[in-house]
């Protein structure tokens, strides 16, 4: 097998981004692709060469088919006949050996190529910063990772070969037509352009609907995606019907699309061998009369026409892979896209240092930070917020639902940077930081754990990979997860399924947290980390992130207000703005929207324990 060396994919994905417009040509597309071809030149190499022998060879089987003809059909020596064969079989031998060897090498480069094309996509879209997913749905990005590529893999490996192997036919016989009847030769050149005019006038067309069908394949996978996994909401509902018939629509939109595409495509075909047939016909018009007047042999018309054959086939193959190449360059179009796409927050780096190894601070403080989400400028999620969350300490953040409780979680971990203001960490702008070490000291328990298709292992492990089972353990005990996970089928080498379907609400919340507690963070972010728990799950739990929370600085987003009361400090947001900030008591005497909201959680409890009061 050819040697894989590693390919520099940031080089590739730069290089590539150049070479891409806003409409992509054929050969714009080819550009793009010889970014990540190029690290496989000598396999490119050793296709060429037995691209051109096995053309070569091809060509000369048209003089063994002309010795045969004269020498072994039409003459009466038995043995001139044998050699005429055994020029053939030898002939046809070596095709066969230059064949396999283009075929594996060129689909060799065509698997090769659109590997490290999907590892470079992927790479650069887990770096894009979540506004970007807010605005592109992730079952298109899946397609353009998926369909697209496989496209790709396709015309690389098989239509890209085909082309330059019939480019190559079609110079090699052309001089050969020359050189056997300069007559014939002529009424060819003649014929030629009439069967490249309507490859010409139907490409643009083509590889137009060639990106619209894409588009659409891309639009019906992300509808099904989403239905998919809103399973359980459509079936109680009870909109499977109206289900069915909204992905019926997309598939029918989708299906005329390619409709469209197939017709032109078809009519293209048609055309092209209509015209090759008529043309090699008119040939064997011409060059039958010639042969009966003897003004060539039977043998000469034989190769002519099999070379004007095979220069007819190669253009007919020519045409037909033309339209692959539309639909490769929609194809490429639609990928480039996705490279082209510049994340507004920097990619961290895998191997920084801890900002503060050790027993180091982590002091936050929130400096007059404006904020607006970019798909709703014009509506303030944070304005002119100052907060001192000190090292070691822990906020609370309460609030109604839209006051910017998590947007200032998602500020503190950089999937956003403020318009105004600044966030620090131990006084340094976190915009100064490397990404990848600040997200690095944070460990988040959100109130919709994300859980992996996996097993407990490893959705644990997820925020420290290299801890040991002794580790894990030890943190699904604090989480009081241990027992529930020894009572799974396979105990921690259970799967958990698709986003942790297997487990109930607070189980997955158990897991989050141990998460958590297994990477021992300077920073502890809890967005309503004990939601999904019955009582006596939370105040396991709870007692769980006392211990956590011991000399780290911790933000707690909670809407009851029973399960924060031990925090340092409280702050209460409406509207994006601090309108309050001290300890229970205190809120409750100078806060008159703590006051209500105090009053309502404990009036509700006090009903729930006294039902008959």
């Amino acid at each position: 097998m050819p040697a894989t060396p590693e390919p520099d994919t940031a080089r590739q994905v730069e290089n590539a981004k150049s070479d891409t417009a806003a409409s992509m040509s054929a050969g714009q597309m080819m550009s793009a692709l010889w970014h990540f071809m190029r690290p496989y030149k000598s396999v490119l190499l050793g296709a060429g060469v037995a691209l051109v022998f096995t053309a070569g060879v091809t060509l000369a089987i048209g003089q063994g088919v002309r010795l045969l003809v004269d020498r072994g059909l039409t003459g009466d020596s038995s043995e001139a006949l044998a050699h005429a064969v055994v020029i053939l079989l030898i002939l046809a031998g070596l095709m066969a050996l230059g064949t396999y060897a283009r075929h594996y090498l060129v689909s060799w480069l065509g698997e090769r190529v659109v590997a490290d094309l999907r590892k470079a996509v992927f790479d650069h879209i887990v770096t894009l910063h979540p506004s970007y997913f807010e605005t592109n749905r992730s079952g298109e990005i899946m397609s353009r990772l998926t369909t697209d590529t496989t496209l790709l893999q396709h015309i690389i490996g098989t239509s890209f070969s085909m082309a330059l192997r019939s480019s190559l036919m079609f110079v090699g016989a052309l001089i050969l037509l020359l050189i056997t009847n300069l007559k014939l030769s002529l009424i060819v050149l003649i014929g030629v352009p009439l069967v490249l005019l309507p490859i010409v006038l139907y490409g643009r067309r083509v590889r137009k609907l060639s990106k619209a069908s894409q588009d659409s394949i891309a639009d019906v996978g992300s509808y099904a995606g989403e239905i998919i996994q809103h399973i359980k909401t459509v079936q109680s509902y009870t909109r499977e019907g109206a289900e069915m018939r909204a992905f019926g629509a997309e598939v029918e939109t989708a299906f005329d699309v390619a409709k469209r595409r197939i017709r032109q495509r078809s009519l293209l075909i048609a055309v092209v061998i209509l015209l090759m047939f008529g043309a090699v016909s008119g040939l064997l018009w011409v060059g039958g009369n010639d042969m009966i007047a003897g003004r060539m042999s039977s043998g000469d018309l034989a190769a002519f026409v099999f070379y004007a054959v095979m220069m007819g086939s190669a253009v007919a193959t020519t045409s037909e892979v033309y339209g692959e190449l539309q639909r490769a360059t929609g194809a490429t179009e639609r990928l480039m896209d996705l490279l082209h796409v510049q994340a507004d927050i920097p990619a961290g780096s895998l191997d920084e240092p801890l900002l503060h190894p050790g027993g180091g601070p982590g002091q936050v403080v929130f400096e007059a930070v404006d904020f607006c989400y970019p798909a709703r400028p014009d509506h303030p999620a944070i304005q002119k917020l100052e907060l001192n969350v000190p090292a070691g300490k822990s906020l609370a953040l309460v609030g109604p639902s839209g006051a910017g409780k998590s947007t200032l979680l998602e500020l503190l971990q950089r999937f956003y940077d403020p318009q105004g203001g600044r966030i620090t960490l131990d006084g340094t702008d976190i915009r100064e930081l490397d990404t990848g070490a600040l997200r690095r000291q944070i460990a988040v328990v959100p109130q919709q754990p994300a859980l992996f298709t996996a097993d407990v292992w490893y959705n644990i492990r997820y925020g420290k990979p290299e801890a040991s089972d002794e580790e894990v353990i030890a943190a699904a005990k604090a989480a009081h997860a241990h027992e529930f996970i020894e009572q799974l089928p396979g105990g921690y080498n259970s799967h958990l399924g698709e986003q942790g379907t297997r487990l109930s609400g607070g189980q997955k919340q158990r897991i989050a947290i141990a998460r958590a507690i297994l990477k021992d963070p300077k920073i502890l972010l809890l967005d309503e980390a004990t939601s999904a728990l019955d009582a006596e799950s939370e105040y396991h739990v709870q007692q769980a992130l006392q211990a956590l929370m011991e000399n780290r600085t911790t933000i707690i987003i909670a809407h009851r207000l029973a399960t924060i009361l031990h925090a340092d400090s409280i702050a209460v947001l409406a509207n994006g703005e601090l309108v309050a900030q001290g300890s229970h008591r205190e809120l409750v005497k100078m806060s008159p929207l703590y006051k209500r909201l105090a009053e309502l959680q404990f009036q509700d409890s006090e009903r729930q324990v006294s039902p008959g009061a």
